[in-house]
């Protein structure tokens, strides 16, 4: 496979993922929102075509492919117009990391569910106070006896009203040197001590955000993923599929929102040609796919090196894909919505409630900012400032 073109096995994949689409769209997934509920059918079924767990393990009921093929999935439902974000944190970050570092015991346990689609496990990394710097991350794990206990709040974690379990990410204390080290803790939703609180969010979305509690939360020596001193190591391993996953989300979502505003133009008459035929029009929207299909290119690239075991080749490429992606997904959804005029603000062409998910993509999960310092320090060799 070359980073550039897709395989005739993948191009069929996105061609089957497009048509389930199809069938659900925008207006399925606007009336699961209005609705207050989550979009359970088009997650079954797509677990039942097998898009769910295409990146896992064959041996544990996956596709047995990788980070490329489940982008092409999230890609695909996006430009259809309904995304499913816990794509992007139950197998991509989360069955990832157990494929890669659990235990057998541990992936027997759970990545035939993240597979099939009847599990789901959330993700929490992001804290109050520690924000896009992860080495202030607070929540701590300490032993006690053979049981871990873990202690810390957690914000913005998607999708925990729905998981079975959410691998937590905490910190222990290096017996050597003292020094706080990052572990990874699967966490099941009912245990005692663990808690949660909806945030209130502006953001019309089906899966909802969370504030995290733990309260002296009791695990067993089975909980921690891995190797307890390979914490960093399993944490990027996660994190890098979590920017290619969210690169295709944002693409998805521009190349939905370009495709109607391209409806939209060359239908629109105003005077005697479609809009479409002026090129104050046409060249801006033109410049969106461009800036798309760029992104894209980069998304095929990280997810190419990320599944050839390429690590540190893929976080780079990882971060500017992530980071094309949100730029060329803002100014789609943006060009869009000024394409339709006061059309594009209505309910009817659902657009409008884009350009607050758009600006999403530019944010999370780490800011344009923090990416740019990435490139600055890491491809480019330039001293930090912080």
């Amino acid at each position: 496979m070359s980073p550039v073109i897709e395989t005739d096995e993948q191009r069929a994949l996105r061609s089957a993922v497009a048509a389930l689409g199809k069938r659900y769209g925008r207006d399925y997934l606007s009336a699961v929102i209005a609705e207050n509920r989550h979009p359970t059918e088009l997650w079954s079924e797509a677990a039942e075509l097998g898009y769910l767990g295409v990146n896992l393990p064959e041996a544990y009921g996956g596709g047995g492919e990788g980070i490329a093929e489940l982008a092409i999935v999230l890609e695909e439902l996006g430009a259809a117009g309904c995304p499913l974000l816990m794509l992007v944190v139950s197998p991509a970050i989360c069955g990832t990391v157990i494929s890669r570092f659990g235990t057998g015991a541990q992936k027997r346990r759970w990545l035939p569910g993240l597979a099939d689609g009847t599990r789901t496990m959330a993700f929490g990394i992001t804290e109050p106070d520690a924000g896009s710097n992860s080495h202030r991350i607070t929540t701590t794990a300490r032993r006690d006896g053979a049981d871990w206990v873990l202690t810390g709040r957690k914000v913005f974690i998607s999708g925990v009203d729905i998981a079975d379990e959410t691998l937590i990410v905490g910190r222990t204390q290096d017996a050597r040197t003292g020094r706080l080290k990052p572990c990874l803790f699967v966490v099941p939703r009912d245990t005692p001590g663990f808690g949660r609180r909806r945030i209130d969010m502006e953001l019309s979305g089906a899966e909802k955000q969370f504030e995290l509690t733990l309260d002296d939360v009791r695990l067993p020596a089975d909980a921690l993923v891995g190797d307890e001193d390979a914490g960093l190591l399993q944490l990027f391993a996660g994190l890098n599929p979590e920017r290619v996953m969210t690169a295709a989300f944002a693409i998805g979502m521009g190349r939905y929102a370009l495709s109607r505003a391209v409806d939209y133009a060359r239908d629109r008459t105003v005077w005697k040609q479609p809009i479409g035929a002026h090129q104050a029009i046409a060249h801006p929207l033109a410049q969106a796919h461009i800036d798309l299909e760029l992104a894209r290119l980069m998304m095929q690239k990280a997810a190419f090196l990320y599944d050839c075991g390429d690590d540190v080749g893929a976080g780079e490429a990882a971060n500017m894909a992530k980071y094309a992606a949100g730029e060329a997904c803002v100014k789609a959804v943006d060009q869009a919505v000024h394409t339709l005029g006061g059309n594009g603000l209505t309910r009817e062409f659902g657009l409008a409630s884009l350009i607050t998910a758009a600006r999403v993509s530019r944010i999370a999960p780490v800011s344009r900012e923090m990416i740019l310092n990435y490139v600055s320090h890491q491809t480019l060799g330039l001293p930090k400032s912080y």
